[in-house]
């Protein structure tokens, strides 16, 4: 018997199936999906490598046994084979990345992370256990202890025995030798959100009107045996989630399975609290913030059927659910859906793949659909269900912009507006609470030298130094590759002392927010303050306790949450993604906007939203603060099909990255001859239209150079093994790295 494998660590000039053979020794242990170990190359070095396919005759004449067969509890399932062979065809990355992205962290190592558990059990009927209680016969007041300790819960590990009084590792030991005590050892499963309820809650959902015509068009999508794909299209604070879970409550009476994605780690704690209250322990939790371990067992626990409903992140998306009825991806909008890395997926496709494999459904939500959504939408490839009303008959928040310039007319050079402030100590007096958003951390945005203009910039990175004061100390920082150094005293360039520190990021805002209102005690939360495990959860649970009265934070505080004593949001400037030189700069300013907007007034009391910008008159703003998102549409669209940009075209991103800079502008050119040479050759049948090649936004990130071409066309089988040759051609170059994204959320 043969097997063909896919070795995990070969580079994409040879990533293909090897053939080895199934030696005696491992016979019934290898089948589709296996992890293996192998011997590869000249060398025969093992490598770890995934059995792909069984097969009775090999077309080579030497070839060599499989050496071992890993941890079967982390083996591929057919589904996530077929998984796997689809990331490796639809992102051009290499089957190992596919593997490594499918796997929790940890389940390829030759001994994965499983924690064991020892537990104590008596080892005689409970009967003889009385008896011998009631008797004379055991004198140790210890030994008794721990008898009459197992009697009550049955079981229990050394410590909790220890923890009785009197109760030492010497009586134990006595027990087991006596016969009256076993032990066993019994596989663990880290779960730091069991916490959240074990016991669910299926309390019936009232729906409003509204909500009830919404999920009963999802549910006979539901019902319909076929894949198919619904965008529940709300308003902010229209109910989507409870429209969400009486789909999730019908989906799992038909003995199904869900995944819901939620966009940020700070919705986590939120969503499990609502879901686990409701569904018990047969919710998963996945996302990067767990540790290796934590993320292991979640996996195992779902492969092995304990699970019905998984929460989580991007990653959740690869979940091996078994029977999937529905995929859930809240707030389906947002960037961060779409992996930067290789394999460079886009959650969203994933999911349509996935639910064309099993009939399931795929159910996006957002107040804010990305235009390609909602275009599909319109035209009926997804069906639409619009949720136009804000449940419970809430009022949307009442919008104030706020023109910065005059702020800076009047004197006020502060990133607070007087406006702003007056809100707040409004909030402060109806013990209220309020959301901060700017999305830009640190305290300066750069510094630069009066007297001969330079800007302090990053030494390994094309980038200003960030200025970064308070808890985290006196430093520039860069937000990129991480380098730090001290902020200098005088210009490095030509020795001036005038340093000017300009702009301002959330260190800034909360110091004036301290400065100014003492008596409101701010949270800030960033990347500067969410650094350890599950800083999030705690954050949010503090803030919803009423631990502070403003939440500060960057993109993280914008989206989803839902505080009941928030009635005021402050949008610090809203201008930092409206000037970027990309074409979805509008779609991201208009949806970020009118999401921090939406987290105003959700419980009844009446909201307001203060628009801090230098752009007072710009229609995007203006748009957002009306939540007028099918306006905006319109516009987007026109533009859009204007200008062909997705979703009329389809944008390919190439990039070449190399240390010396003068290699890199050869390879530029001859990347460009390579492309021109294939289209009027071989491809010659392929439409595209190629921009480029031209220095990325940041040129120099982390001691590399770095060259994008843009190119407009339509992704098929036939474009795609145009690109897959090009990345063939560069996987052997060793002085320039070629990566193609496909779609990227900015050009």
């Amino acid at each position: 018997m043969f097997v063909k494998v896919y070795i995990l660590d070969a580079p994409y000039a040879i990533d293909r199936p090897f053939d080895y053979l199934c030696p005696s020794a491992l016979s019934g242990q290898i089948h589709s999906g296996s992890l293996v170990t192998v011997p590869f190359g000249m060398q025969n070095r093992l490598r770890r490598a995934v059995a792909v396919e069984l097969c009775e005759q090999s077309e080579n004449t030497k070839v060599k046994p499989v050496h071992a067969v890993l941890d079967d509890r982390f083996s591929l399932s057919e589904e996530m084979l077929g998984l796997c062979l689809f990331l490796k065809e639809y992102t051009l990355c290499t089957f190992g990345e596919a593997v490594k992205t499918v796997l929790p962290p940890g389940a390829l190592s030759e001994a994965p992370n499983i924690r064991i558990r020892k537990l104590y059990r008596l080892a005689k009927p409970r009967e003889e256990i009385a008896a011998l209680l009631a008797g004379k016969s055991l004198r140790s007041e210890g030994q008794k202890t721990v008898l009459r300790f197992l009697l009550d819960i049955e079981e229990a590990d050394s410590i909790l025995l220890r923890e009785q009084p009197g109760v030492t590792l010497s009586h134990i030991g006595a027990l087991i030798e006596k016969g009256l005590l076993v032990f066993v050892e019994e596989e663990e499963y880290r779960n730091p959100y069991a916490r959240f309820g074990t016991q669910g809650d299926r309390s019936p959902i009232c729906l409003s009107e509204a909500q009830s015509r919404a999920y009963g068009e999802i549910e006979r999508l539901l019902l319909l045996d076929e894949p198919k794909a619904a965008l529940l299209y709300g308003i902010t604070g229209s109910g989507k989630t409870q429209v969400i879970m009486k789909a999730i409550d019908r989906t799992m009476e038909e003995g199904k399975s869900v995944i819901m994605l939620v966009p940020e780690i700070a919705l986590t704690p939120q969503t499990v609290h609502i879901f686990c209250t409701r569904y018990g322990g047969r919710v998963a939790v996945i996302h990067s913030s767990l540790s290796q371990g934590e993320r292991l067992d979640a996996f195992r626990r779902i492969r092995g059927g304990e699970v019905d409903l998984v929460i989580g992140t991007r990653s959740a998306i690869f979940a091996p659910l078994p029977n999937l009825g529905m995929i859930v991806i809240d707030e389906e909008h947002e960037h961060t859906y779409k992996s930067e890395s290789d394999p460079k997926y886009h959650a969203r496709d994933v999911a349509a793949y996935r639910c064309g494999k099993t009939n399931a459904l795929m159910l996006l939500a957002s107040a804010t659909p990305s235009i390609e959504s909602f275009y599909k939408a319109k035209n009926g490839k997804y069906t639409l269900v619009p949720l136009r009303e804000r449940y419970g008959g809430a009022k949307l928040p009442t919008a104030v912009i706020v023109d910065m310039r005059e702020e800076l007319r009047l004197g006020n050079t502060s990133p607070i507006s007087e406006r702003l402030l007056g809100a707040l100590k409004t909030v402060y007096d109806r013990e209220q609470q309020a959301i901060l958003f700017l999305n830009r951390r640190g305290y300066h945005s750069q510094i630069s030298c009066k007297k001969c203009g330079e800007v302090l910039t990053c030494p390994r990175c094309s980038v200003s130094l960030t200025h970064h004061a308070g808890r985290g100390g006196n430093k520039l920082l860069c937000h990129l590759c991480g380098h730090t150094e001290p902020p200098p005293k005088v210009c490095p360039s030509c020795g001036s002392d005038e340093l000017s520190f300009l702009g301002y990021g959330t260190q800034r805002v909360e110091g004036d927010l301290s400065r100014f209102l003492p008596d409101m005690p701010v949270m800030r939360m960033d990347a500067d303050t969410t650094g350890q495990k599950l800083a999030y959860d705690r954050m949010l649970e503090d803030f919803r306790a009423g631990k502070a009265d403003i939440l500060l934070g960057t993109q993280m505080v914008t989206k989803g949450h839902d505080f009941p004593r928030v009635t005021l949001v402050g949008v610090v400037l809203a201008d930092t993604s409206l000037y970027v030189s990309d074409f979805r700069a509008s779609e991201r300013t208009f949806s970020l906007l009118t999401q921090v907007i939406g987290r105003a007034g959700r419980a009844g009391e009446e909201g307001i939203a203060v628009i801090q910008t230098y752009s007072p008159s710009h229609e995007i703003i203006r748009l957002a603060c009306k939540q007028d998102y099918d306006r905006f549409y319109e516009g987007e669209i026109a533009l859009r099909r204007e200008l062909s940009y997705p979703p009329f075209c389809d944008m390919v991103q190439l990039t070449l990255t190399g240390e010396n800079e003068a290699v890199l502008l050869g390879s530029g050119k001859a990347l460009t001859d390579s492309i021109g040479k294939m289209l009027s050759g071989t491809y010659s049948d392929l439409p595209m239209t190629v921009f480029g090649p031209f220095e990325a936004q940041v040129y120099k990130l982390n001691e590399k150079y770095r060259l994008r071409m843009v190119i407009k066309c339509r992704l098929h089988a036939r474009v795609r093994s145009f690109f897959r040759d090009l990345l063939s051609e560069y996987a052997q170059k060793r002085d320039v790295s070629l990566s193609i994204d496909l779609n990227p959320l900015s050009i």
